[in-house]
Formats: C-alpha cells, sequence, structure tokens
C-alpha cells in the first residue's frame, strides 16, 4: 500500500517572537505532518504557543527556524499569492464586515484566483455559491453579515475560506464566540469538509470534548512545550491529555472526555 504523502510538513521547525533584539522560542524541533482528508486538533493550555505556530504555518509570521513544505515546495519561499491559492485561513479576529452581505464576503476568497480588479466571472459565482451550500449558509446569502448570528457569522468565515478552494483549511480558535449548538454544528462542518471534501483542516481549540470527539488526530502541546502528534484515540488511551496542564489537581476524565477537579 502506498502511503500517502502530507499535504503541509515541517522540519525541525521553530517557532515564537522577537522582543528588540531577544528572540523568545516558543516551540522548536517540530516535525510535524499534516494530511488531506483529515481533521486535526491543536491543543495546549493559554501562552503554549497554538496561536504562534499556525501565524507560522500560514506565513502570517516569519518561523525562528527551520522548514515548511506544501505538497513537497518550500512555503517560506512563496509569494502571498500563491500561498493564498494552497491554505485558506479563518482567524479568530472578529473583522469588520458588517457592510458586506454573505455574499460578497464569501466573493472575497476568489481574490487569489481572479485579475487585477477582482471581477467575478459566472465560474467564480458558481464556486461562491457553492461554498456558501457546503459550508451551509445558502439561506442567508443576501443577507448583511453585521445581521448575522455569531454561528452565522463563523459559516460565512468558513465558506470565504472554502471559495479559495485550498486543499488546506486553518482555523484559529473557529468555536470560540459560539454557544454550545453552534460549536457542535462547526465541528461537525470541519470534519465533513475533510472527511468528504479532502480537505486537510487544522484547527486550535480549547473545546477540548468536542476536539476529542470529532478529530481524527492531535497536535498536543504539553506543559514542557513538546508537540505530541497521533490519532485522538491513541493519545487519548497514553495518557498524553494529562500533559497539557501544569495544575495537578485537574486529571483528564476520559469518561467525559474533559478535565476534572
Amino acid at each position: 500500500m502506498t502511503v500517502p504523502a502530507p499535504i503541509i510538513s515541517t522540519g525541525h521547525l521553530a517557532v515564537g517572537y522577537r522582543n528588540g533584539k531577544q528572540q523568545v522560542t516558543l516551540l522548536k524541533d517540530l516535525n510535524l505532518s499534516l494530511y488531506r482528508g483529515e481533521l486535526v486538533a491543536l491543543l495546549g493550555q493559554n501562552g503554549a504557543g497554538k496561536s504562534t505556530l499556525l501565524r507560522a504555518l500560514t506565513c502570517d509570521e516569519s518561523p525562528l527556524g527551520g522548514t515548511i513544505e506544501i505538497d513537497g515546495k518550500n512555503l517560506l519561499e512563496m509569494s502571498q499569492k500563491e500561498r493564498s491559492r494552497l491554505i485558506g485561513l479563518v482567524s479568530t479576529e472578529r473583522i469588520q464586515a458588517g457592510a458586506l452581505t454573505v455574499t460578497e464576503l464569501v466573493g472575497l476568497g476568489r481574490h487569489p484566483h481572479t485579475g487585477f480588479l477582482g471581477r467575478l466571472d459566472e465560474d467564480d459565482k458558481k464556486i461562491v455559491h457553492q461554498a456558501m451550500v457546503d459550508a451551509g449558509i445558502i439561506g442567508k446569502a443576501d443577507e448583511y453579515m453585521a445581521s448575522l448570528s455569531d454561528g452565522e457569522r463563523q459559516k460565512a468565515m468558513i465558506a470565504r475560506a472554502l471559495a479559495q478552494e485550498t486543499p488546506v483549511i486553518i482555523l484559529d480558535e473557529p468555536t470560540a464566540f459560539l454557544d454550545v449548538a453552534s460549536r457542535i454544528e462547526t465541528m461537525r462542518l470541519l470534519r465533513n469538509l475533510a472527511h468528504e471534501r479532502g480537505k486537510a483542516v487544522l484547527l486550535s481549540s480549547h473545546d477540548i470534548s468536542q476536539s476529542l470527539m470529532l478529530a481524527d488526530k492531535l497536535w498536543l502541546i504539553t506543559t514542557d512545550r513538546q508537540v505530541l502528534t497521533g490519532p485522538t484515540r491513541q493519545l487519548v488511551a497514553d495518557g498524553a491529555m494529562d500533559r497539557l496542564f501544569e495544575n495537578r489537581d485537574i486529571h483528564f476524565n476520559p469518561d467525559i472526555l474533559d478535565y476534572s477537579f
């Protein structure tokens, strides 16, 4: 059997930030692989480096060292336009798009594929329509973003990423502002996009229970800043979840797939 090649792979990647002349490394020596057709959840305590790692993988920030390859090519040597055709990003930041309709917002996802003026042809419009269908937001196509609930706004943002037609979708805390029902719906949507559309979906999350129920694999940032990777069930069975938090009074309970005192 032929082993599939990862769509994204890193070699001895180091990420962190620069404070003046000082370089602060949060995570280092990361050899990570992300595959098509999988939903991967990145978990870790606040300040562990989740967002920093995602920003490095999308080239929003330069890594401190190491390599990142996408489909066997050096991601760091690509232009912004080339990267935007390969990676769709859904940020945790609330964008100011209230004056746009859902269709107009999702249409922005076509910019990597359109000409200088960004005009959408009929094929582009079909892709935008299908992206809204796939994200479950087609019923709000003509409504303004300002009128949507948080859950609906998140679906619209995911639809925009789908309209980019990228093999990879990376999301930073996609369920952060959502109620319980919307969190479940969003996670199921992302799982379906991975399994049914063959997308490689990587998300960071504080929603431990939903991540463990729906993610195929986990990237776990431990308290000693290692990143453990593997199938969700295997890491849970191996006790890896108890390495996420420093508080010794907090223990992972596999019966409820969450932490308790």
